[in-house]
């Protein structure tokens, strides 16, 4: 199919022109507009195959939704009386980035991010234990494999990052998109020098908390804004309303 992504990188749009019988999954209620010769369909999770039986998939659904950050209901939508033209959104303002996905690099994706994809990619929680949790991805990432085109959303712009073999690289965890599976992750406060306490002090006086430090080889995705300081940003606007009846 061919694609290109236009207004960004605020308010980012995926348009799509798919020939007849191509076919394209994203997130439930990405859809934005679409020519009436394509038809859309729903299913549970987010595997290509559809298999599992109808347990397995619910299961799978049930994780990725509560774990993974993403809807219950993969949207499926195929040119099938026709040509047409596609265009899909992320919920929030940010920008949309494309990336290859094969057998050898499938990607782990931060929850949220996931905005569609080829059908041939599936897209499924992936356990991120206590380093993605104390990095504030949660307990379960997404991890995006098989052989296509993943389109991912951010808050903000997107920018990637090429490491080198050996190179150390240092994110805040508020900024992290995704990254090549089998790249070496440490979870850690942002100071890496001097005893615990003043690490500790360092870490909170310097706003970055707890980062994700990369070794490369391996491309690594950023937003360029963090969406738990901007909600921070938007309760410090808001007038204090503790103490007053509902009524008020």
């Amino acid at each position: 199919m061919d694609y290109k992504i236009t207004h960004g990188p605020a308010f980012a749009l995926l348009e799509m022109d798919m020939a007849q019988g191509e076919e394209v999954q994203c997130e439930s209620g990405a859809m934005v507009c679409m020519s009436a010769t394509l038809s859309l369909r729903s299913s549970m999770g987010g595997g290509s195959g559809g298999g599992g039986g109808f347990l397995g998939r619910a299961v799978g659904a049930l994780t990725r939704s509560a774990m993974g950050g993403e809807s219950f209901f993969v949207t499926h939508i195929t040119a099938t009386d026709g040509p047409g033209y596609l265009a899909l959104a992320p919920a929030t303002p940010g920008d949309i980035h494309d990336a290859e996905v094969d057998a050898a690099t499938p990607l782990i994706v931060q929850g949220g991010s996931f905005l569609a994809s080829a059908p041939g990619v599936t897209v499924d929680p992936s356990w991120g234990g206590l380093r993605g949790m104390l990095g504030g991805e949660g307990l379960f990432m997404l991890r995006a494999s098989g052989t296509g085109t993943l389109f991912m959303a951010s808050f903000g712009a997107i920018f990637r990052r090429d490491l080198a073999p050996g190179e150390r690289f240092v994110v805040d965890s508020g900024h992290m998109v995704a990254y090549q599976e089998g790249m070496a992750v440490q979870t850690r406060m942002v100071a890496g020098a001097g005893g615990f306490f003043q690490r500790m002090v360092t870490s909170a006086t310097s706003g970055e908390g707890l980062v994700m430090e990369f070794t490369g080889p391996g491309p690594v995705w950023m937003q360029t804004r963090n969406p738990e300081a901007f909600s921070g940003w938007v309760r410090s606007l808001l007038p204090n309303l503790s103490g007053k009846s509902s009524g008020q």
